[in-house]
């Protein structure tokens, strides 16, 4: 709840915080109860008639008096960390009833604890198995240490891990400083270095100088997935940490480190043209791959993906992903979440890759991974050409000493990426009615207020500045929106419409809604199971309130839109939606696959939106109503 306020400017209801939680409204406010006890004296949660909202102040004092006093926690979660920090250190075991007596709590409160540990612990490679009193942790070092850096991420506030936390927990002062020098050998080496991922492997460095430092076993070079002999980066990373930490890490431990390094943070090449880095770095089956799966994502969504330059990092991002799939090892990414919501066509592109290459190499790719490759496909479409989304511009100036020059240039400077100035007028007697431009930016007052016209200073101000962005802004999501509403009016039906519907879970529901555009001719079978096979990939809620359901292969028969309106949200994925809309494209539709899927996620992605569209759509009719009245805002 803390992490939905924290995010959330504006007042939230008790009743929209229960259904995102999946909890009563008499629950959230004997959650607000207990935030307000524990800040005493802060007033971290402020009350009204329009529900709730975190004042950021007193939560940051919180958060802050809270980490200071983490040492003397005895939480649950708390107690949870220790336990499987103790069992990775005690390769003999422990007694259950020493443990309960050193932490005052009942033999029963610990065999609960147990029990919470047997459910972190599949996919770790460790298994814990218990002797009369005596519990025991078998597994690799590795696997231990893969279990605590997992345990600490989770316990850590959503998003980049924080270098401070790392510190605070493994008392390693010298972190920081350490870090600095990483990344300044990592770039004079000729390393890009993914700064998303260094703290990931700094944590990993703490762990080791930790358990290195408490004598528990190191890791040997034949359980980590070693690198070759050392090369100039190990025996860099190793002179580091002596300098830094004083201690001296075994061969295991820095190879392991060091692989990490390698697929996690650094990729070689920096400043170099792509034909070096092909015949220095890339694999050549691993290009061929790469061009063949780009190549094919390229013709489904009818995106231009063929520049080198992006095929070629993208291989050498792909070979440390896969290496990271195979070890189990997945790099974690902070701006998953915001990808997804902000950029949803550039994360499908991205699932449509990683799917391919799952399928290829017999690997898992996980929503982090996903949003990596999606990161490298916005980054290329951001550099192609964005002409059709400028805003066109007339700029009124009369003419006194070329100050019109002197405007426009300033105007194309610091608002180019907003607009494309197409006339300057420089009279004083304006024909307003003759002006082509959906934005008009004038230094003289028009006749009558007019919407689309900004008054703005001779000499362009700051607020100037801001008013124009707004306007430009406010001009494209209409333009889109009324694309859309050109667009994806045509696509729903009666028929497929439906209030208060609900299924067990995703498979279920997509099942439901499959089976309902079978009978009304729009898809077949292979449509329903290629939407489950999607789902799988990664969860199609790219909003909390909305998931959209569909196949990656556009094999409708025609393209059309299945619906579902609830009061009550249901669980998917992570989310808690209150609107399904399984989507089918035909072949045909791939251009329209572009202009509704992202903007259909953005006109959802207002929860005070959704909210309205749900208590208002009580039938068909008026579900395209108000659909209309929020495309329209």
């Amino acid at each position: 709840m803390l992490d939905f306020l924290s995010q959330t400017p504006a007042w939230v209801t008790a009743g929209e915080l229960a259904d995102l939680l999946g909890v009563t409204p008499r629950t959230v406010r004997s959650y607000v109860t207990s935030l307000k006890l524990a800040a005493v004296p802060l007033e971290i949660i402020e009350s009204g008639p329009a529900g709730y909202r975190l004042d950021l102040e007193a939560f940051a004092l919180y958060r802050s008096s809270a980490r200071a006093q983490a040492d003397d926690a005895e939480t649950p979660r708390d107690r949870l960390y220790a336990l499987v920090r103790r069992l990775t250190e005690s390769p003999e075991g422990l007694d259950v009833y020493a443990v309960s007596a050193e932490l005052f709590v009942s033999d029963s409160t610990i065999d609960a604890d147990l029990t919470k540990v047997r459910q972190l612990l599949p996919d770790t490679g460790l298994t814990l198995s218990r002797h009369g009193s005596v519990i025991t942790l078998t597994g690799s070092e590795t696997d231990r240490r893969r279990l605590l850096s997992r345990m600490f991420r989770e316990e850590s506030s959503r998003g980049l891990l924080e270098l401070e936390a790392i510190q605070r927990e493994f008392a390693s002062e010298s972190l920081g400083a350490f870090k600095t020098d990483l990344i300044a050998m990592l770039d004079s080496q000729g390393y890009f270095v993914n700064e998303y991922g260094t703290n990931d492997v700094l944590l990993h460095v703490a762990i080791a100088i930790d358990r290195v430092t408490r004598r528990t076993a190191p890791v040997t070079a034949d359980t980590a997935e070693s690198v070759a002999s050392p090369d100039a980066m190990t025996l860099a990373l190793a002179a580091l940490i002596v300098r830094h930490f004083h201690v001296e890490l075994g061969t295991g431990d820095l190879d392991y480190i060091a692989l990490l390094l390698k697929t996690r943070v650094i990729t070689p090449g920096q400043d170099q043209p792509a034909q070096v880095l092909i015949e220095s770095f890339v694999r050549p089956e691993d290009l061929e791959a790469v061009r063949r799966i780009v190549g094919q994502a390229g013709d489904e969504f009818l995106l231009d993906l063929a520049e080198e330059n992006f095929i070629v990092r993208l291989t050498l991002h792909v070979r440390n992903l896969i290496n990271r799939a195979q070890g189990r090892s997945y790099s974690h990414n902070p701006l998953t979440r915001s990808i997804k919501t902000s950029y949803p066509m550039i994360y499908e592109v991205a699932v449509y890759i990683a799917s391919q290459l799952q399928r290829q190499e017999q690997i898992v790719i996980n929503d982090d991974e996903i949003a990596y490759i999606a990161m490298h496909v916005g980054a290329h479409l951001q550099q192609q050409s964005r002409r059709e989304d400028l805003v066109t511009c007339a700029l009124i100036c009369p003419n006194y000493y070329d100050m019109h020059v002197l405007l426009r240039e300033r105007i194309e400077r610091v608002l180019g990426d907003e607009l494309e100035v197409v006339s300057v007028v420089t009279r004083s007697d304006v024909d307003w009615k003759a002006l082509d431009a959906k934005l008009v930016l004038t230094t003289i007052e028009p006749q009558s207020p007019t919407e689309g016209v900004i008054v703005i200073q001779p000499f362009l101000t700051e607020a100037d500045i801001d008013r124009v962005r707004k306007a430009a802004s406010r001009i494209r999501r209409l333009r889109r929106r009324a694309d859309l509403k050109d667009e994806l009016l045509q696509f729903f039906d009666e028929s497929l419409f439906a209030r208060n519907f609900h299924a067990d879970d995703e498979t279920a529901m997509i099942r439901a809604l499959g089976e309902r555009m079978i009978e009304h001719g729009d898809i077949d079978q292979s449509y329903i199971d290629g939407a489950i096979e999607r789902e799988l990939m990664s969860s199609t809620a790219f909003t909390d309130n909305l998931a959209v359901p569909h196949s990656m292969s556009m094999t409708a028969f025609r393209t059309s839109i299945a619906i579902v309106i609830n009061d009550t949200p249901m669980p998917w994925g992570e989310n808690r939606v209150n609107v399904v809309a399984m989507i089918a494209f035909s072949a045909a539709g791939r251009k329209s696959f572009q202009t509704v899927f992202d903007q259909f996620v953005e006109v959802f992605s207002d929860r005070a939106d959704v909210q309205r569209l749900v208590r208002r759509s009580v039938d068909f009719a008026s579900f395209i109503d108000e659909l209309v009245h929020l495309m329209d805002q």
